[in-house]
């Protein structure tokens, strides 16, 4: 049985024994999933105690995007806790399926992991965003015409980004804005006018992942905080063409203040 055959739970399940097995690690009390921009965030938040390979753990491959690590690493957190940094993520344009793009998730979940942290590199679509900027996600909009609960599973989506959260997150920095996320399928880019739908639809932003996970994240249970860099400003509204060197580059140039907003965004999660 492949595992996209075999029943996502049980797979989940799986992976975190690995996981406890080759980390030494029995329970993750939170998981951070770190998009472009945020990777070098794992380094702040604590001590690191074992970093698996995606690729040996079930379920899992080897990423296939650059800019992210493609490993999952615990880290011990000052306060005794054990954080779940996935590095591999899962596209949905990668044509796994839906069952590979919220692996991730669902296998946070059966670690113990309560609190899911998303993150992401998004376009700007708000002519207030700038690049470098990081925004609080306070909806979103799904734009891929999929979702990861199958059959009747009827979850309930109306808070889905924790406002308690958030409001941790505000009281660390202030400044932080808030945006809704319109998550495309991707892997190109939005055309102009698609992102001048999405702003027309109540969009501030604009990328190709997150949405999809934070469904199974509440369908698992979790509470969920998530948070998307400004990259660059989407198609039609910045001059230049788009390139995912420019949003490798602009994760580069805000690694430090993003790592020192996640440690300390962590602390009180």
């Amino acid at each position: 049985m492949t595992a996209s055959e075999q029943d996502p739970q049980s797979l989940a399940a799986a992976a975190a024994r690995v996981l406890a097995e080759r980390s030494g690690v029995e329970r993750h009390d939170i998981a951070l999933t770190l998009g472009s921009g945020w990777g070098k965030a794992a380094d702040a938040i604590g001590e690191t105690v074992s970093v698996v390979p995606a690729a040996e753990v079930p379920g899992f491959h080897a990423s296939g995007v650059p800019g992210h690590s493609g490993t999952l690493r615990s880290i011990a957190l000052p306060d005794g806790r054990h954080a779940l940094v996935i590095g591999a993520r899962t596209h949905f344009y990668e044509g796994r399926g839906v069952r590979a793009v919220v692996h991730g998730v669902r296998t946070a979940a059966a670690a113990g992991a309560r609190t899911m942290v998303l993150t992401n590199g998004a376009g700007g679509v708000n002519p207030a965003y700038r690049p470098g900027q990081p925004v609080l996600i306070a909806d979103h909009i799904n734009l891929t015409a999929a979702s990861p609960l199958e059959g009747a599973t009827f979850v309930d989506l109306t808070d889905l980004y924790s406002a308690r959260l958030r409001g941790a997150a505000r009281e660390i920095e202030p400044a932080l804005a808030e945006g809704v996320y319109v998550q495309f399928p991707g892997p190109h880019y939005e055309t102009p006018a698609e992102v001048r739908y999405a702003g027309i639809i109540g969009g501030d932003m604009v990328g190709m992942s997150t949405a999809i996970e934070a469904i199974a994240a509440r369908e698992a249970g979790m509470e969920i905080i998530g948070l998307s860099l400004i990259t660059n400003l989407a198609a039609g509204i910045q001059e230049t063409p788009l390139s995912h060197a420019e949003v490798i580059e602009a994760g580069r140039e805000a690694e430090p203040r993003l790592a020192e907003l996640l440690r300390r965004l962590v602390a009180v999660l």
